[in-house]
């Protein structure tokens, strides 16, 4: 009897031992450049919390490159996009200084002729304007529509430090749509300051850039049409009224929505 109670004991503990080991299984990520825990979440289908939980992770938009992350419940590592947000949503390419350049051998050149300065001489009004005069050609008119209506409380500045886009004031929830047909490359909040972001691609050189959502409508690979609703409009990060942040960029280089929108 008690030989019957022993092998029906082993027999639990073998039964039970399994199921243990089948819920433990998992795989372990490694982190590459250019992904977030949203995009690696996104792709395991697991909660972006719960990764971040069970992993330690207490600021979900700081992974470092190399980085393993456990992903429970995964039985193979899969292939996470990798963002191309560094490059677009990136301060730096302000530093480009094409323009001043062009215009500095020019009015160098032009130095024994007087005359020809003074119309040059309104180029340090140039920087910001540049927009209009150099990439207009690369966007049709009426290609862009409004993401939002509202009332621009915060321009665009191309100086070193300002507004690469516009921040237009709108109601809590105010749908947000795509100001142009495209492919969203990005949809997450992985890049501080900026809140829920979305990214469009809209042909090889332009972008369009969706800041300070509440929620997003679309994921990543999505296409979308013109005027398609992307987002709900939320606040920015560091607190304040509803808004949304808009940015177009040509290439890397940020350039003012307002001189290509209707």
């Amino acid at each position: 009897m008690h030989r019957i109670l022993l092998i029906v004991l082993l027999s639990f503990l073998l039964v039970l031992s399994s199921c243990v080991g089948s819920r433990s299984s998992g795989v372990y990520h490694t982190v590459s450049r250019g992904q977030t825990l949203y995009s690696i979440s996104k792709t395991y289908d697991v909660d972006e919390q719960y990764l971040a939980r069970i992993n330690r992770i207490s600021d979900p938009t700081r992974l470092r490159v190399g980085e393993r992350i456990y992903i429970p419940g995964a039985n193979q590592v899969l292939s996470v996009p990798v963002t191309v947000l560094p490059d677009i949503v990136d301060p730096t390419p302000v530093k480009k200084q094409p323009f001043p350049q062009t215009t500095a051998p020019k009015s160098a050149e032009s130095k024994p002729v007087a005359k020809p300065v003074h119309p040059i001489k309104s180029a340090p009004i140039v920087p910001p304007v540049v927009p209009t005069s150099r990439p207009a050609a690369t966007i049709e008119k009426g290609k862009l529509i409004w993401p939002v209506r509202g009332v621009v409380v915060k321009k665009f500045d191309s100086r070193t430090g300002g507004s690469k886009g516009v921040e237009i004031a709108v109601a809590a929830d105010t749908p947000v749509a795509s100001a142009a047909a495209g492919k969203v490359i990005y949809s997450g909040d992985g890049i501080t300051g900026y809140g829920n972001l979305i990214i469009i691609r809209h042909d090889d050189t332009m972008f369009t850039v969706y800041g300070y959502n509440r929620k997003h409508l679309v994921d990543v690979g999505a296409f979308v049409s013109k005027g398609e609703k992307i987002a709900l409009a939320g606040a920015p990060p560091a607190g304040g009224k509803v808004r949304l942040y808009f940015e177009i960029r040509l290439g890397k280089k940020p350039v003012d929505p307002i001189f290509y929108l209707p």
